[in-house]
């Protein structure tokens, strides 16, 4: 993904994004900046908006850094997690600085963000999964502390490093100190006298009586970063930085309990050490390497089963009526996006092409891949996003770059797999692409930040771009993130890249289970509570912060667009995506009732279909084959192939094309 990025596109003067290198410190801006970070609203506009960093909402305001333990609020139209200042960390005599900045990013990974506040000398180490708020006093500093709750008590030890803070709340805090310091405790503000060293602010979880035990244990041994590395073997490492001794404390959430290698590294997990989360229970992990490791996926061409023979008259039919009405003259969608989706669609006609062995259309599926894609691969676009932030559903603001472009890849993969010369031709361009949104390379020298979407704390993708939200980063289409990757992983087969192949198939993997995990609503699961698992077998758009069950495109009640957005686009990943058959039968029951409502479009009926196929395909043909339209990035052939490749059969004596699959 970095060694053929030297392709750039023509730059285009951007009139509507922010200036988000206005938080970064100096030495941080000879490299591309993030855009859809976990940190990202430290960079936008004031910088002010609270950030979710496991399992604290903390806020940069006013030269300060507040931490909250938020409290999770359940009902049926969304889940959330509210900020309260529970306490608020700032020097009590501000210094002279040259910034008029609230804080400065000195320094950031995949797993931790470091900020400095340039009006005192503070610095806080914040990294994902850490049950203490370290602060680093780089000189003698007197420190206050303020809390929107009575202080009830203050008690310290006898050397005075430790300190129990009693909050009218209920909330039990300790701050840890690494030489002593006194505390001056009023109503709502503890102050301190001069202090240089470490201080490690942790809130006392009531999952278990003996948390301030464990949490005194590991209060000597603190983490600065962490990274993630994709390795050989298909897994993910993380790999975090520490200072002080001991051993490293740290939490895991619900999908990395799932998928946590427990041998790897001696890694020990207190089942009973639990903190809330809006994602679910984080539980203690003792030590400072992990292994994860996803389940096995499968990338290949064509459909897993494969289609039954039986059924090859009926899609090769509707294969050359759909083959037939492409026309690139006739394209009048403008939008990356929606211009993404004819292009993938075209080739997944010519895969099925391929599997119902009815090449003759091919010739035609590879002119209007041609004229379709060339004139995004030759720079002729206008960058029209770069005037209106709202154009390409806000590409030009780094929003869903991975989505868009996954379509495009898709293309790319099908047209370099049928015509290689063409292939050839463009593989800069095409490489460019991917690292738009793969880039594993942390250098300077690169053309596009380290992935742009990709969270390796979440084990999922972000979308939000350079926009400043109250609940932090979005993600709206599991589906088509899915597809990005998988798309991308198409593109190595057909380049023969071995090693884009296995990044794109681990981070497939890894967002189908984040996917299943989060956004997949089971029936009895207590995840996100009785009252929001009984009305919803779906989350529509999950924030950093909150889980909505209205669309940026439709409301709650639009039930049918809700389950094609975590389905769209319809391919052989789908499969794997969908893979638990009760939950699936489950969401299509919930959505049936929606389909009867006023001007429900047969577009999105067809992925409602879609899923009844896995588990009933004679009904759901039925209902296929009486549909009037598709979605413009689906078709009848593609609905045929896919309700047929249900039921079909594996023909080992047949030549299989040539597929991928990584180690689980």
């Amino acid at each position: 993904m970095s060694h053929n990025d030297h392709f750039l596109f023509p730059k285009v003067q951007s009139s509507v994004l922010s200036d988000p290198s206005l938080f970064f410190s100096r030495n941080l801006l000879s490299s591309p900046l993030p855009t859809n970070s976990f940190f990202q609203n430290f960079t936008l506009k004031n910088g002010d908006y609270p950030e979710y960093i496991h399992p604290y909402l903390i806020k940069s305001a006013c030269s300060s850094i507040s931490i909250s333990y938020p409290s999770i609020f359940h009902n049926p139209p969304s889940i959330y997690q509210k900020f309260v200042r529970d306490l608020t960390i700032f020097a009590t005599d501000k210094t002279t600085s040259a910034s008029d900045k609230s804080h400065v990013i000195t320094s950031y990974s995949d797993l931790s963000v470091t900020l400095d506040i340039p009006s005192s000398n503070l610095r806080f180490f914040l990294v994902r999964g850490s049950p203490f708020l370290t602060c680093s006093v780089t000189r003698k500093t007197r420190i206050s502390i303020y809390s929107v709750h009575a202080i009830l008590s203050v008690s310290s030890n006898s050397s005075l490093t430790k300190h129990t803070i009693k909050l009218n709340n209920g909330q039990t805090w300790i701050i840890y100190a690494s030489s002593s310091v006194s505390l001056n405790p009023s109503v709502s503000l503890i102050t301190s006298g001069g202090f240089s060293g470490i201080l490690r602010i942790v809130v006392l979880s009531d999952s278990d009586p003996t948390c301030e035990s464990i949490v005194d244990h590991f209060s000597y041994c603190y983490p600065t970063s962490g990274v993630a590395v994709l390795t050989k073997s298909s897994c993910v490492e993380y790999k975090w930085k520490k200072k002080g001794w001991g051993d490293l404390l740290m939490l895991a959430h619900p999908l990395h309990l799932d998928i946590i290698c427990k041998d790897y590294c001696n890694v020990k997990i207190l089942e009973n050490f639990k903190y809330k989360s809006i994602d679910g229970d984080l539980v203690g992990i003792v030590g400072d390497c992990w292994m994860l490791k996803p389940h096995q996926v499968s990338v290949t061409w064509h459909s897993i089963k494969w289609v039954n023979e039986e059924s090859y008259a009926e899609i090769v039919t509707a294969l050359a009526k759909d083959v037939d009405s492409l026309d690139s003259s006739a394209i009048t969608a403008k939008s990356s996006y929606f211009y993404g989706k004819l292009i993938a669609r075209a080739a997944r006609l010519a895969l099925i092409a391929e599997e119902v062995c009815f090449l003759v259309v091919l010739p035609a599926i590879r002119k209007f891949l041609k004229n379709t894609i060339e004139p995004w691969l030759d720079g002729t676009f206008n960058g029209n996003g770069s005037t209106d932030s709202e154009a390409d559903i806000g590409f030009g603001v780094y929003n869903d770059h991975n989505c868009h472009i996954g379509y495009f890849l898709y293309g790319i993969a099908v047209l370099t797999k049928i015509d290689s010369t063409w292939g050839k031709r463009y593989k800069p361009q095409a490489y460019s692409l991917v690292a738009d949104f793969m880039n594993l390379d942390c250098l300077s020298n690169s053309n596009y930040p380290r992935m742009r979407c990709f969270d390796f704390y979440k084990l999922h993708s972000w979308a939000g771009g350079l926009t400043e939200f109250a609940d932090g980063r979005y993600q709206q289409s599991t589906s088509e993130a899915v597809n990005s990757y998988y798309s991308a992983a198409l593109m190595g087969l057909a380049y023969g890249d071995t090693h884009l192949v296995a990044t794109g198939s681990t981070l497939a993997a890894l967002e189908t289970q984040a996917a299943k995990k989060w956004w997949h609503v089971k029936e009895g699961d207590n995840l996100y509570g009785e009252e929001f698992t009984r009305e919803n077998r779906v989350v529509s758009v999950l924030w950093a912060n909150k889980r909505d069950i209205g669309l940026w495109f439709a409301s709650p009640v639009c039930r049918e667009r809700r389950l094609g957005i975590q389905l769209l686009p319809i391919s052989p990943i789908s499969e794997v995506l969908f893979s638990d058959i009760e939950y699936t039968r489950q969401l299509v029951n919930w959505t049936l009732p929606a389909l009867g409502r006023e001007g429900v479009g047969d577009g999105w009926k067809g992925f409602v279909y879609a899923l009844e196929a896995i588990y009933d395909s004679e009904s759901a043909l039925k209902k296929i084959r009486k549909l009037s339209g598709h979605d413009n990035g689906n078709s009848l052939a593609n609905l045929l192939w896919w309700v047929h490749s249900r039921e079909g059969k594996c023909y080992w004596s047949r030549v299989l094309p040539f597929s991928f699959v990584i180690a689980a």
